[in-house]
């Protein structure tokens, strides 16, 4: 019999194990039972199904992935993101490079390297009166810097510090471990038996699919899981962990020595982050989930023009003006919801506060922006790939597959159903389930 998938195809799919929907407690306002979400499972997504997916309100923690049913949960978790073209730093947010930008260069150099590299009075005149992200970031990186000749010493002009950016791949590395260490124990009160190195990497090292994948030299866009590291003086000192979608620059997490804390590493990496999707050419820059009723996620606005997805429509709404005003009053916001409602009778169904949510079927819950029961019942779902023991088969190749009931999720073909819609149809037809090892 000839394989339904051959080595080329099963290459370009991505493989999903379902867990299905539950209630975890918050760690945002502490409600033992206040968040609830869909999970899946993964050690190979691809960069572009993952943007599907992130564009479908779904994010990533290491290999588990999630979607938060934000109707059912007491801090909803809006996906946002900013045309990195778009953006424009604030005063504070400059002002914390160019902090950044004077420490390194140090005093000395700043005044030795005006007296021998001086200006021209129209680009001192243009550097008074405009901001150059893409100039600024990159000004106090040791290969940018000038070094000049200094006649009083016939040495080359140095900086204070010798401070080097570079994008690597997401792998594991005993500075990284330590340094991520010594920020969660510092900055996060952990335990330091929390963390072992296998933890790290399944935390940190086990993203998506990159390429190309053994060098970061390659002209060829970058695309998966990388790390953006950051040494001064040959000491690494921060590490931001990126997922690079064929659209977009995804902000995973930012670890950095709480020795350099003064600095602000959160604005300077989001400037570094929008910089590098601007230059690789990617459209969009990703902050990660924003819950409107944390005081310690509003910073994330300040990046404008922020944009929030529907988690109804996907559609994207500015955070600014008609969506921020109606959070103030309400945790769960769906504008294509309150249009809908405002022009006709049609709404969507809402569930009982008080069901158990991981006792019924997730299509009886309605979570918003999923498909729904008729839609699963439309697709294909019979010649949706399973993987079993390295062999790919389909669905209705399991016994007693169509008589098996859609929303039951005890089984099979409940859970099945379940995950496809939560995914979504194009990650349907591109990708295979995980079942049984």
């Amino acid at each position: 019999m000839e394989p339904i998938v051959d080595a080329e195809q099963a290459r370009k799919l991505s493989l999903f194990r379902p867990l299905g929907y539950q209630r975890n407690s918050c760690g945002y306002c502490k409600s033992d039972s206040g968040s609830a979400s869909y999970y899946t499972s993964s050690v190979s997504v691809r960069p572009a199904h993952y943007e599907v997916l992130v564009n479908r309100g779904w994010r990533r923690s290491g290999t588990l992935y999630y979607k938060q049913n934000l109707q059912r949960s007491c801090c909803p978790h809006y996906t946002m993101r900013l045309e990195a073209s778009d953006f424009t730093p604030r005063k504070d947010q400059r002002k914390a490079i160019n902090r950044w930008n004077n420490f390194v260069l140090g005093p000395e150099y700043i005044r030795r390297a005006a007296y021998l590299c001086p200006k021209t009075r129209s680009e001192k005149k243009h550097r008074k009166c405009n901001f150059d992200l893409l100039t600024t970031v990159h000004e106090a990186e040791y290969s940018n810097v000038k070094r000049p000749i200094d006649p009083k010493t016939k040495k080359l002009l140095e900086p204070a510090h010798r401070f080097e950016v570079n994008l690597e791949g997401d792998s594991i590395s005993q500075a990284k471990f330590e340094l991520f260490l010594k920020y969660q124990t510092t900055v996060h009160k952990e335990d330091v038996s929390k963390w072992q190195s296998k933890d790290f990497k399944r935390f940190l090292c086990s993203g998506i699919t990159r390429s190309p994948a053994n060098t970061a030299k390659s002209e060829e866009k970058k695309l998966g899981s990388w790390h953006q590291c950051y040494r001064l003086d040959g000491k690494l000192i921060a590490v931001a962990v990126l997922d690079l979608m064929p659209s977009g620059v995804s902000s995973v997490y930012i670890f950095y020595d709480p020795d350099y804390e003064q600095w602000e590493f959160g604005k300077l990496s989001a400037m570094r982050e929008i910089a590098l999707a601007i230059e690789a050419e990617y459209q969009y820059y990703y902050m990660g989930y924003y819950i409107h009723s944390c005081q310690k996620m509003r910073y994330k606005g300040t990046f404008r023009p922020q944009y929030i997805l529907d988690p109804e429509s996907y559609a994207w709404d500015p955070l600014d003006g008609e969506l921020s005003k109606k959070l103030d009053e309400r945790s769960y916001v769906s504008l294509s919801r309150d249009r809908q409602s405002a022009t006709s009778e049609k709404t969507t169904e809402e569930v009982d506060a008080e069901v158990n949510d991981e006792e019924v079927s997730l299509f009886d819950l309605h979570m918003p922006g999923n498909l729904t029961k008729d839609e699963i019942k439309a697709a294909d779902l019979d010649h949706w790939l399973l993987l079993v023991h390295g062999t790919f088969v389909h669905m209705n190749d399991l016994v007693g597959w169509e008589d098996m009931p859609i929303d039951n999720p005890q089984s099979v073909k409940g859970i099945i159903a379940e995950l496809a819609a939560v995914l979504g149809p194009e990650i349907i037809c591109n990708s295979a389930v995980v079942l049984f090892d």
